[in-house]
């Protein structure tokens, strides 16, 4: 995939997809972020998105959407491959590019580990 684009093919849209990984039980947070995880069967991740009422009103909860969006699209590379991930903003957390950016690969890789462990 193009570092450029965030195919159809990389979100997470049906309900069915998103309690399938609430259902694993996987997670990992940080102080900006709370992200669950299973495995896809698939040769690269997929994003899913939780922007709950509580994170703000609309503007602010599409900036939140679109700057995670933004920070999977450029670091896909990173991510492990074969996961399924929904991510939501930690409670009162700020609304931070460069936190997000760096916190989704971070979080992403505890629970490849997470799910590794379980595994065996």
């Amino acid at each position: 995939m193009s570092a450029h684009l965030f195919p159809k093919s990389y979100h997470l849209r049906k309900d069915a997809d998103f309690q399938r990984v609430y259902a694993a039980r996987a997670y990992a947070a940080n102080d900006v972020l709370v992200v669950n995880g299973c495995e896809n069967g698939l040769a690269h991740p997929r994003l899913g998105l939780s922007v709950s009422r509580k994170v703000g009103n609309a503007v602010v909860r599409n900036a939140w959407k679109r700057r995670i969006r933004e920070a999977f699209r450029l670091s896909h590379e990173l991510l492990p491959a074969g996961l399924d991930i929904v991510v939501r903003p930690q409670k009162d957390a700020i609304l931070d590019f460069h936190a997000i950016a760096k916190s989704l690969p971070e979080l992403a890789a505890r629970i490849a580990r997470k799910l590794v462990r379980s595994r065996t």
